[in-house]
């Protein structure tokens, strides 16, 4: 038996393999090593992971976000072998994931563009070149953080139209008091202002909404599309929520730019489990 694993912020999906098909689908909290450290893990995986195990593990592929060098790698490993001490395990970013996901074993840009955007040039086996990220605060252009950043940020500034800025005062009666302790007192505010694009997905057909969205697309591909090596070459793929739910505005901005998309995945999960099937 295989386990593939995709780990992120907020949940963690874990898959048996078992005779090339799915013995057991587990999903447990997020475990990202940027913000837990490795006996938080330990302990989270022995409440909620160990009583389901179904068997013997021989080898273990695990794909996270935060996993950004070696020694974090080497970090989750050392965790996971203790629940799984006979295992083989490989720890990769979830960027390798996303890579392996959609593109296979062919060479193209891959990227990611959920909460955070994340994106590389991907040979068929490793990362070739990678722009970083920076977060919602210096980067993550496209993102879900940066568009509800923007959304927001134009409602409180009173740029938004009137008719859709009465949308979203009926949808999310916060005070402005409210929104600033959201985004600068709580934690992880990312994730706060990614709960903001459900609404411009709603509202898609008004000429703001999209707008929004086409200026932000475009801003990704300048920022970080355009900065690879024959990127008007290369087939360009996407996992995450806001490429699945806006692709049909992804398409449109990439096809007027002249690049090359091609798969788009809301998850990495069944790309995976196929790429390693043909391994």
């Amino acid at each position: 038996m295989i386990l593939v694993v995709d780990s992120g912020s907020t949940q963690t999906v874990w898959c048996f393999i078992s005779n090339r098909s799915k013995t057991k689908i587990i999903t447990t909290g997020g475990i990202n090593p940027y913000f837990c450290t490795s006996e938080d893990i330990l302990k989270k995986l022995n409440v909620e992971l160990k009583p389901e195990i179904p068997g013997k593990v021989e080898r273990i592929f695990f794909y996270g976000a935060g996993i950004i060098n070696d020694n974090v790698g080497r970090n989750i490993k050392n965790v996971l072998a203790v629940l799984f001490p006979e295992s083989n395990i490989e720890t990769y970013s979830d960027l390798q994931g996303a890579a392996r996901a959609t593109l296979h074993n062919k060479r193209g840009i891959a990227c990611i563009l959920g909460t955070g955007s994340n994106s590389c040039l991907y040979d068929g086996d490793k990362i070739l070149e990678h722009v970083r990220p920076l977060g919602f605060v210096l980067g993550d252009e496209g993102s879900g953080a940066v568009l509800g950043k923007k959304l927001l940020a134009d409602y409180l500034k009173a740029i938004m139209p009137q008719n859709i800025a009465d949308r979203f005062k009926s949808e999310f009666p916060f005070q402005y008091a409210d929104y600033l302790q959201k985004v600068y007192r709580q934690e992880q505010p990312n994730r706060f202002l990614a709960t903001l694009v459900p609404f411009i997905h709603k509202n898609l057909d008004d000429e703001y909404c999209r707008k929004l969205c086409e200026d932000s697309f475009s801003e990704f591909i300048e920022r970080n599309i355009l900065q690879y090596t024959n990127c008007f070459n290369e087939q360009i793929c996407f996992v995450g929520s806001v490429a699945f739910y806006f692709s049909e505005v992804l398409y449109k901005i990439f096809e007027k730019k002249g690049l090359n998309i091609g798969i788009i995945l809301k998850e990495p999960m069944e790309g995976l489990i196929k790429y390693h099937l043909k391994k």
